[in-house]
């Protein structure tokens, strides 16, 4: 059985990428435009990992974080950023201090992206 994923990104080229980066490596990828719909379809699927970017309409990653954890105090979480108006740093800490298990600037590496979530699906 494969590992299922939630990708909650606004930015459909980023969320396309990681998609077909994630099922090259064997992954199932569900995919969400904002954290509200993301909520809402974790609630569905209760998948393993859910990887989120920050920065969103509706309902923005750190709420989301929040109210996931909250929720489903079990679930594994990625956090990504590019920033916005400020430098994702400041977003990225935030995220790491609410639960998420590893967060990531944007662009981001693919090769290290990798292991830290293959680090993430054996423990």
């Amino acid at each position: 059985m494969s590992i299922k994923i939630l990708v909650i990104d606004d930015d459909d080229q980023f969320r396309l990428m990681l998609r077909r980066l994630l099922e090259k490596e064997g992954y199932d990828v569900f995919e969400a435009c904002n954290g509200k719909e993301g909520i809402n379809s974790f609630r569905q699927l209760q998948t393993e990992i859910v990887i989120t970017d920050i920065i969103m309409p509706e309902v923005e990653g750190v709420e989301t974080i929040l109210r996931l954890r909250k929720e489903f105090p079990n679930v594994k979480i990625a956090a990504i950023s590019g920033g916005g108006r400020n430098a994702p740093d400041g977003y990225l800490v935030m995220a790491k201090k609410l639960g998420a298990e590893f967060v990531m600037e944007k662009p981001i590496d693919r090769v290290e992206f990798l292991s830290k979530l293959n680090e993430l699906t054996s423990v």
